[in-house]
């Protein structure tokens, strides 16, 4: 069987893959294996040097990796090249943090001595989708190599040229040739894969029916999971807010990564004294958005990743509005200039309520879903009516207030003050309810696949 490339700006073919058979996939996994017995064996020192070659690499042939990003998947050039930086400062991250991040740790008992050690776990497999196909694999592949692991790669089956390109990126730093590898297969293929013995733990980041499966059968066979799932990330305008840097940021949200970003924001709760204003500067501030060729510099907007996607999307929009949701800007699928190509404009419904899919599904493009509240207490209870909760974001002058509503009101992984909910390698990762469990990134990213051991000396 084949994997077949389109790109989602014209809907052109671009090149065709070859799948990999169950027995190529058995000869890749017992490879990389023998090769972690000697990797978990190397220093941080040396890890090190080959993760800040890779850093290099990623900057030195940005353009390119950009140039293929955009291709596959449609995301605007500008944001590409960001993601490539993004990967690089990653890689940066931990070569620089891992020792310190993994040393041990001592406990004062009645022993002689007793400690806490972490210990590489083996390989890993990855499971990753495409809306980030490159930051979404170096932020698991950057701590998971660092900490002396090794790592197998399932991606999206319309990215494969990224997943072999990070392949060849690892290889290029120095890294033993089977330490990271790509397996080019269908997701029907992943349930052997993690039961594969040598694979001791698995990531996923995708749907939330997606991320049940693969916990079942990770379950099914004991294995360690970390699951970074759906999101709704609600924003919460209070009357206080400044309106134009919110909507400011509240607009550059939705439509980052043409809306298809689990962390974007997608519901929009305004308490009733500034919902006009703020509707009316926010309705202004998405039109003046330009959608088009991803490859040109100016826009803000490509196409949606595939076709079947936007044609979901779109029908959400529809059962919002046949179900009594206000439709203000975009909602149609456009045609002339944009030919074959998965475009969906910038969208905004208002009015949205519970029971409409805007309000209680993921909208996974540039539509934006105003709610409206009577005040901060109804807002923050529309905020947590979900059953996601990866992200979430407040907005008010009143920073003590803020801080409390973040800190201890808001249901999510990640809260954020005035700014739009962003990963950072320095921060951990995740979400809770239907958004998932375990966290990436900083500290407690690069602590889930080890062993944590207690060490005890009489």
């Amino acid at each position: 069987m084949t994997m077949i490339t389109i790109n989602p700006a014209t809907g052109q073919k671009m090149k065709t893959y070859e799948e990999m058979s169950y027995s190529q996939v058995e000869d890749i996994l017992r490879q990389v294996n023998q090769v972690f017995e000697s990797w978990r064996k190397t220093s941080f020192a040396e890890r090190s040097a080959k993760m800040l070659k890779a850093a290099q690499i990623l900057r030195d042939e940005k353009e390119e990796y950009a140039q293929l990003m955009t291709a596959e998947m449609g995301k605007p050039i500008q944001q590409s090249r960001g993601e490539i930086d993004k990967c690089a400062w990653g890689c940066e991250y931990y070569a620089k943090e891992a020792e310190k991040l993994l040393s041990d740790e001592l406990v004062v008992t009645e022993a002689k001595k007793s400690f806490v050690t972490f210990q590489p776990l083996g390989v890993v497999l990855a499971i990753m989708p495409w809306n980030f196909p490159f930051w979404q694999v170096f932020r698991f592949a950057a701590p998971s190599l660092m900490a002396g692991n090794a790592a197998v790669l399932k991606h999206a089956s319309n990215v494969p040229g990224c997943a072999l390109a990070i392949e060849k990126i690892f290889i290029e730093a120095g890294f033993p040739e089977n330490i990271f590898r790509t397996l080019l297969i269908q997701s029907s293929q992943v349930g052997r894969v993690i039961e594969h013995p040598v694979v001791k733990a698995v990531t996923l980041t995708g749907s939330t029916p997606a991320g049940q499966a693969v916990a079942a059968k990770a379950g099914s066979v004991l294995k360690k999971t970390v699951l970074e799932l759906g999101g709704s990330d609600p924003y919460v305008i209070l009357e206080d807010a400044n309106l134009e840097e919110a909507v400011s940021t509240c607009v550059a949200s939705r439509l980052i990564n043409g809306g298809q970003s689990c962390i974007s924001a997608k519901r929009f709760i305004v308490v009733e004294p500034v919902r006009k204003k703020f509707e009316e500067l926010f309705v202004e501030l998405m039109k003046q958005k330009r959608m088009g060729n991803p490859l040109e510099e100016n826009v803000d907007l490509g196409p949606q990743a595939r076709h079947d996607l936007r044609d979901s999307l779109h029908m959400q929009v529809q059962k919002s509005v046949e179900k009594g949701a206000r439709l203000v800007l975009g909602g149609q699928i456009p045609d002339g200039d944009f030919g074959q190509g998965a475009y969906y404009p910038p969208t905004v419904l208002t009015d949205v309520k519970k029971g409409m899919p805007a309000y209680d599904e993921e909208l996974f493009g540039p539509v934006a879903a105003i709610i409206p509240a009577r005040d901060e207490e109804d807002a923050i209870k529309k905020a947590n009516d979900t059953i996601f909760g990866l992200g979430a974001a407040v907005f008010t002058q009143n920073l003590r207030r803020a801080e409390e509503i973040a800190a201890k009101n808001l249901q999510a992984g990640c809260c954020f003050v005035n700014a739009s909910v962003k990963s950072d390698p320095r921060l951990p990762f995740g979400g809770i309810k239907e958004s998932g469990y375990g966290r990436e990134l900083a500290e407690y990213g690069i602590k889930e696949f080890v062993n944590v051991k207690t060490v005890y000396i009489k």
